[in-house]
């Protein structure tokens, strides 16, 4: 360490690691999972095929599609004790804090729950990639007083997720628009929830704490959170034509505007066209010109302004809104979508694994006593102390 050493808040610039898992591409203003941009994902890949190629590196064969596919579809439902333990928490409970909870008992089910075994970790993370979508519908269904909706082997993920939570099975819009929003959620590097995710796994802890505590890093409206956030913005201002007063008033009073910016895009969130594309879909589906103009009038507007431009959480609120889901669950479904890119960072933790543990610039007071200590006997520093409380 240095006499003086560059602190930098955020750890922004700082390069923690290596990773073969994702990437920005700055010439092309692309996200790349493994190699491949992310919108070419989207429009020719279902989220299975997503997650299938962030854990392993390479996109599936049919047989190997067949066989994830077929493992994820038999551990869909919940079982007795889990649903005993998500039905004696209290109805206030914040859904985030009710999928966290969730892994957690499915952590202290696993009699494996130690395992570092590249095999296990994914087999654990299946498990997760098909009962966390279970838990978040009937967070939904309970809080409307309605009763479960049992899964369906019959179904794609997103259909069985979208049967599980509204009762019915989904137009090929509204299903095509929720695995693609799915798709651009699953992996984003060294996001603070992926971080916070390598971090616990440098420890060697198991994969469940790393995969609990990389939920409380998203819980944050900083992070995962943004997402519910630009929704209140919008129910906040009611209409395009209450946009500019709005504006003016935020602004002056120099609140952050979720939904606009990135740490890591500078000409504009690379997800966002595609995940706009979906909405416009819905909004025609639904008949919602109102919601696209109020959506396309305030971002005209703070571009204008700011010259800050939307990051996915923008588009993707009132999609989800428009699907019907209840805006505190638009993070647990980003839950749903990220144990994808959090399970392949730990993959990559493991495989090459030094503990993360950073220095930090001390700036408090010098050192100092407290008047009448006799430190023990046994060293010079004791005795020196010892000399200075006497006098």
């Amino acid at each position: 360490m240095s006499d003086n050493p560059e602190v930098r808040k955020g750890l922004v610039g700082v390069v923690a690691d290596t990773t073969a898992v994702s990437k920005v591409n700055v010439e092309t203003n692309s996200l790349l999972y493994r190699g491949y941009p992310v919108q070419e994902l989207a429009a020719l890949c279902s989220f299975e095929d997503v997650v299938y190629l962030l854990w392993n590196g390479v996109l599936p064969t049919p047989e190997e599609r067949e066989r994830s596919l077929a493992l994820e579809r038999t551990h869909r439902d919940l079982g007795d004790r889990l649903m005993g333990v998500i039905q004696r928490l209290p109805d206030s409970t914040h859904p985030m804090d009710v999928v966290r909870t969730a892994v957690s008992v499915l952590g202290g089910e696993d009699p494996t729950a130690w395992s570092h075994d590249p095999e296990e970790i994914r087999d654990k993370a299946l498990v997760l990639i098909a009962k966390v979508p279970a838990v978040v519908a009937y967070i939904q269904r309970h809080r409307r007083g309605l009763d479960i909706v049992p899964p369906r082997e019959d179904l794609g993920y997103a259909a069985n997720f979208l049967w599980m939570t509204f009762g019915e099975e989904p137009p090929e819009t509204v299903r095509k628009a929720f695995d693609v929003s799915m798709t651009l959620y699953a992996e984003h590097s060294f996001n603070a929830s992926t971080f916070t995710a390598r971090v616990v796994t440098s420890t060697l802890s198991d994969y469940y704490s790393a995969i609990v505590a990389a939920i409380g890093a998203l819980k944050g409206p900083l992070h995962g959170g943004a997402n519910e956030a630009v929704m209140r913005t919008f129910d906040e201002i009611g209409s395009a034509a209450k946009v500019r007063d709005w504006l003016d008033q935020a602004l002056a009073e120099k609140r952050k505007i979720m939904g606009f910016g990135h740490r890591v895009y500078k000409r504009g969130d690379s997800r966002v066209p595609t995940m706009k594309a979906s909405l416009d879909t819905l909004v025609a589906h639904y008949d919602r010109p109102d919601l696209a103009e109020l959506y396309d009038t305030l971002e005209a507007e703070f571009v204008a302004r700011k010259g800050i431009y939307p990051n996915l959480d923008y588009p993707s609120g009132p999609a989800y809104r428009l699907m019907g889901f209840d805006t505190e669950l638009f993070t647990p479904i980003f839950v749903m979508s990220r144990i994808a890119g959090w399970t392949a960072h730990i993959q990559e933790q493991l495989a090459s694994n030094a503990l993360i543990r950073p220095l930090s610039l001390y700036d408090g007071p010098g050192e100092r006593h407290i008047p009448g200590y006799v430190a023990s006997a046994g060293s010079a520093a004791a005795a020196t102390r010892q000399e200075e409380v006497a006098g």
